[in-house]
């Protein structure tokens, strides 16, 4: 279903075992209750409240849930920017990027000979280097999702109203009511497996926008073995978030 938006209301630091984190506070009038969150990227901490006259309660929330909060972001790995040199996973396999002087083109794939690991060959300016690795991770993520949707999809004679790839933190993929598939660009670093069990997630969902039974029997036909996938994304997934991005700092 589609996320009720919510809008930043305050910016304030959450004091964890000495360390000064990032604490966001949200409003969202369809909220019944203060709800908190650690962003698996930068690890900082978002709180959502339903009345937004009620900062300082949310705040409250937020310190009230301390323990929580820093178990969550155990799970945060370090930042690992995309730069020449970083080893990233494309598609489950490692790819080391390599920045490429005097030739033309954005971002080529080669591969090694010596230890058998491919390069992803970025030119231009090393300053556009982070920007163009990100454009082409997100190209290559929608041409994969595209392709696996549209599978499932004919399996179950059903049409999502569009598909869009984005910058999305807090889930892997979502099918609004107007049957509308958002996916998470990070897929890309996933194995294929993974990622076709996500798609097929969400085109199921064009069937039953809920959880039950009858969602997952059709999960389950049109991706028997889904299983090991689901658990892989539930272990392995937080940690995709630390490629291309940088700690999150306060003005």
């Amino acid at each position: 279903m589609t996320k009720p938006t919510s809008r930043a209301l305050h910016m304030d630091t959450l004091s964890l075992s000495g360390e000064q984190v990032p604490l966001v506070v949200r409003h969202n009038p369809r909220a019944r209750r203060f709800i908190v969150r650690v962003d698996m990227t930068t690890g900082a901490v978002h709180v959502t409240t339903p009345n937004k006259r009620n900062v300082k309660g949310a705040i409250a929330f937020a310190r009230g849930h301390a323990d929580w909060i820093s178990e969550q972001r155990a799970r945060v790995a370090p930042a690992e920017p995309f730069c020449d040199g970083a080893i990233i996973p494309v598609r489950g396999v490692p790819h080391k990027i390599c920045h490429v002087v005097g030739t033309r083109g954005a971002v080529t794939v080669h591969a090694r000979d010596d230890d058998g690991m491919a390069e992803l060959h970025v030119t231009g300016d090393v300053s556009f280097l982070p920007r163009r690795v990100t454009d082409w991770l997100k190209q290559q993520a929608k041409y994969d999702l595209n392709k696996r949707v549209f599978v499932h999809a004919n399996k179950l004679g059903v049409r999502p109203s569009r598909i869009t790839v984005r910058d999305q933190t807090s889930r892997w993929g979502s099918c609004s009511s107007s049957r509308a598939l958002s996916f998470s660009w990070r897929l890309i670093f996933v194995p294929s497996n993974v990622l076709d069990y996500v798609a097929a997630h969400e085109v199921a969902h064009l069937k039953h926008m809920n959880h039950g039974a009858p969602f997952w029997r059709v999960v389950d036909n049109l991706l028997p073995d889904y299983g090991g996938a689901m658990r892989w994304l539930e272990t392995e997934g937080p940690a995709l978030h630390k490629y291309g991005t940088a700690p999150l700092s306060l003005d």
